[in-house]
């Protein structure tokens, strides 16, 4: 019934039906593509679970951590998140590939459309893939896309089943193999943010007021957005990068994948900040460093909270907003010291989703403020934050 659904609603918008169809009010011969024309493969996890499915992507045999995401739109700007570098990506929303792939044009040296310069997900994995599309600002299918990009995906895959196993177990890694057989492997043992973040700086908006050195741990194209609509200069820097020596007036720690205790030279760098009292903001893995930087642990999720609708409550108040997140560790709240306190709590497992310090300027959150995709319910601590480096 879904796979009637996916092809009778990309129907009605399609724009290449025929007179005749139309007239006679039938599917054009050639609509329903044959299920016998995609070639069968399979996700295999670690455990020895098997799950069938057809391919739309790249055929490449391919592995990484298998991980789920409950957003029911924003498949390209997830697919460009650097934060799901290494892993292998579920959607749980049955639908996918409905309103197509936007093109590459560019605003401020940036993609307006991605949220990184490529695709970052290993494989992708869906239960419905719509083989046709219809949006004004779609120029190629999801299919093409992937096929650009070499990147694996497979449909027909009884996605409940499997985000059932991965919350009952845990993510866990998979594997796709089209020719050649390959091992499991596990992104987590890889300095992941080393492979993401840019090789040398680069300044955005030149003339901004304010200037913010950007940590670039896999940052996404829309927290500069943010910055830049904001009238700030901003300084992108690798995540190593020692830019101490630069005229700045705050920091901001960008979201990346990975476990955060990877990122010895940052966590160094940040740890300079909180004691020149210089203003920093962390995002994501930006709070988990922060964390680490200030003294704190961190600990992996059993299976992440990557969705669009994650509720955070601030801590001390009764405001909750719905937040758009995508990470695999935390911040353990009980390993705080004295000078930090909590600022957001997930409401639905009492995870930490921020920390701040009591009397200097460094703070950050878990969750995505910049959004894309997502709520923009959050959008307002940019300029709480930058309100307080005007002083």
């Amino acid at each position: 019934m879904t796979w009637f659904l996916s092809c009778a609603i990309s129907y009605l918008k399609l724009k290449r039906e025929t007179p005749e169809s139309r007239k006679n009010n039938k599917f054009p011969p050639s609509f329903f593509p044959k299920i016998e024309s995609f070639k069968k493969f399979e996700l295999t996890l670690e455990d020895g679970s098997i799950f069938p499915g057809y391919s739309f992507g790249f055929e490449k045999s391919i592995s990484g951590e298998v991980v789920f995401n409950t957003g029911m739109v924003g498949y390209y700007e997830s697919l460009t998140d650097p934060s799901y570098r290494g892993q292998i990506l579920t959607f749980t929303y049955p639908l996918i590939g409905n309103y197509g792939v936007p093109g590459d044009e560019t605003e401020n040296q940036l993609s307006k459309h991605f949220e990184s310069d490529r695709i970052h997900v290993s494989a992708l994995i869906v239960s419905d893939y719509s083989f046709y599309y219809s949006h004004w600002n779609a120029k190629k299918s999801l299919s093409q896309w992937l096929n650009e990009h070499k990147i694996p995906a497979l449909f027909g895959i009884d996605t409940r089943a499997l985000t059932k196993r991965l919350r009952e177990k845990g993510t866990m890694l998979g594997k796709i193999v089209f020719d050649k057989d390959v091992d499991f492997y596990d992104p987590s043992k890889t300095n992941l943010v080393k492979e993401v973040s840019i090789e040398k700086p680069i300044i955005y908006n030149t003339k901004g007021r304010k200037k913010i050195v950007l940590v670039d741990c896999g940052v996404k194209y829309n927290i500069i957005r943010s910055l830049i609509r904001r009238d700030c200069c901003v300084t992108r820097v690798p995540c190593d990068y020692d830019f101490f020596d630069y005229d700045f007036d705050a920091v901001v720690l960008s979201n990346g994948p990975g476990d955060p205790k990877m990122c010895l030279e940052t966590i160094a760098n940040v740890k300079k900040c909180i004691e020149l009292n210089i203003p920093t903001l962390g995002i994501c893995l930006g709070n988990q460093i922060l964390a680490l930087a200030a003294g704190a642990d961190t600990f992996k999720l059993k299976y992440g909270h990557r969705s669009q609708n994650q509720p955070s409550l601030e801590v001390g108040t009764k405001r909750c907003y719905i937040t758009s997140q995508n990470h695999g560790y935390a911040v353990d709240t009980k390993t705080l010291p004295k000078a930090w306190t909590p600022w957001f709590q997930n409401v639905n497992d009492g995870t930490n989703e921020g920390i701040r310090h009591k009397t200097k300027p460094c703070m950050s959150v878990q969750f995505h403020p910049e959004h894309t995709p997502g709520p923009i319910d959050t959008d307002f601590l940019f300029d709480d934050f930058l309100k307080i480096v005007h002083k």
